[in-house]
């Protein structure tokens, strides 16, 4: 298979909440807007595309038609302590896990959106020992 594109489709029943929160505190922008539907992309290089889709919509399956649960969506940045204050502490989002250091190799923290899909941002840190020969190169 030769993929074109790849990018997530969050079913959500707060469409319009959604698309402010993905364009308005993550960097996406517009690049359609239906009722229904919208397609988010975050430009730089790479870009980084996601879109959402009122849950309801006959284009999906039945038994398909509920809501995202249980999706957590990974933003790596280069400085998790500057987007813990830009989106916990100046935009008041409630962290569903609070900023920390894990073992693991990652500083991160863990916000939802309006659907409830979690997201952690992150800034890769080096790891301890225990986990160290555990990555791969």
């Amino acid at each position: 298979m030769k993929l074109t594109g790849f990018y997530p489709v969050i079913g959500t029943a707060r469409l319009k909440e959604s698309h402010d929160f993905y364009t308005r505190l993550l960097g996406f922008e517009t690049t359609f807007a239906a009722d229904w539907y919208v397609s988010l992309r975050r430009p730089g290089d790479p870009s980084y595309e996601l879109a959402l889709i009122d849950h309801t919509h006959p284009t999906l399956p039945e038994g398909h038609r509920v809501p995202a649960r249980g999706l957590l969506l990974n933003f790596e940045v280069d400085d998790v302590d500057a987007e813990w204050d830009r989106l916990v502490v100046r935009e008041g989002l409630e962290p569903q896990l609070a900023l920390r250091s894990e073992d693991f190799g990652q500083r991160h923290f863990i916000v939802a959106d309006p659907n409830g899909v979690l997201i952690d941002v992150i800034t890769p840190i080096a790891p301890t020992a225990e986990y160290a020969d555990q990555y791969t190169s």
